[in-house]
């Protein structure tokens, strides 16, 4: 290793610094903002993602049969859904079964004593590997001989699919907005060092150093912006995490929340990617376009 070239680059990347502290203080307090709304949107996301999982996941099909559905009929239908790869759990529950749990779900608001008989039907309960195949998997049920009904809360189930889908697509549209303002940044940001520069950078072309050569400083000086404001963001993340997210669970018990999905390490290391591949980038821009005039 060149340990010469190395002090040089890390010398001239310590004066460019020192040069434009105040447009390196707003470079990197705009990266640390953008940061910041990055990550409350990914926790947001995530949090909110792992909720719509979670309710998907307690979504049963109730498959009711017909009253006069014969014995050989019941055994086919068990027989289908148990031989389906989409479905994870079968389970029969007999009219009998069905009125007791009625009566505990119900705490005595029903009075089941007045029935003269049991008003349920048989049914399948069955649950799906995939919750967005509960439909289809609804539909295929619902076709078979001695089905007379098929239940599985499609209003909620549609609602949440499109939850999933909608976050997708504004998840993205952030993500690359949020990007956008931090490049635009940090790339004016090291222009001004460029520009600042440019006597030296000629005298160094003139000489025969390599672009790359003359990138390198520059490209580390953009890391940086990235990386401490990644750093910052990640400090305000992590008290606003400890202080401020107890106090909304607590202010909203109904919404129920779920973080235990989200990987605080792989949230941090992905902020830090974002704001380290960032800098390279907006820098790479902002000099070439120099290099190339």
């Amino acid at each position: 290793m060149d340990w010469g070239r190395v002090k040089f680059f890390l010398g001239e990347v310590l004066r460019n610094f020192t040069r434009n502290a105040s447009m390196q203080a707003t470079a990197i307090g705009t990266v640390a903002i953008t940061i910041v709304l990055l990550g409350l949107f990914l926790f947001v996301r995530a949090a909110l993602a792992g909720m719509g999982a979670h309710l998907l996941d307690q979504i049963e099909i109730s498959a009711y049969l017909k009253a006069d559905a014969a014995p050989a009929q019941v055994l086919a239908i068990r027989h289908f859904l148990t031989a389906d790869p989409r479905i994870a759990s079968v389970t029969f529950v007999p009219k009998k079964q069905g009125l007791a749990e009625l009566r505990d779900r119900t705490k005595g608001v029903i009075d089941t004593a007045l029935l003269t008989e049991n008003p349920l039907p048989d049914k399948f309960r069955v649950k799906v590997h995939i919750p967005e195949e509960v439909p289809a998997v609804a539909a295929g049920i619902r076709r078979l001989d001695g089905i007379e009904n098929v239940v599985y809360g499609q209003t909620i189930v549609a609602r949440l699919l499109q939850l999933g889908v909608v976050l997708r697509r504004v998840g993205i549209g952030v993500i690359v907005v949020f990007l956008a303002v931090a490049g635009i940044i940090i790339s004016n940001t090291i222009r001004l060092t460029v520009f600042a520069r440019r006597r030296e950078i000629s005298i160094m072309q003139l000489v025969g150093a390599t672009n790359l050569y003359i990138r390198i400083p520059f490209i580390c000086e953009g890391l940086l912006d990235g990386l401490i404001g990644a750093l910052l963001a990640v400090g305000i993340l992590a008290i606003a995490r400890a202080t401020l997210w107890p106090r909304l669970l607590e202010a909203l018990p109904w919404v129920q929340l779920n973080t235990s999905a989200i990987s605080p390490a792989m949230l941090v290391a992905e902020l830090f990617a974002v704001g380290g591949a960032v800098g390279i980038v907006a820098s790479w821009i902002s000099v070439g376009r120099h290099l190339r005039t």
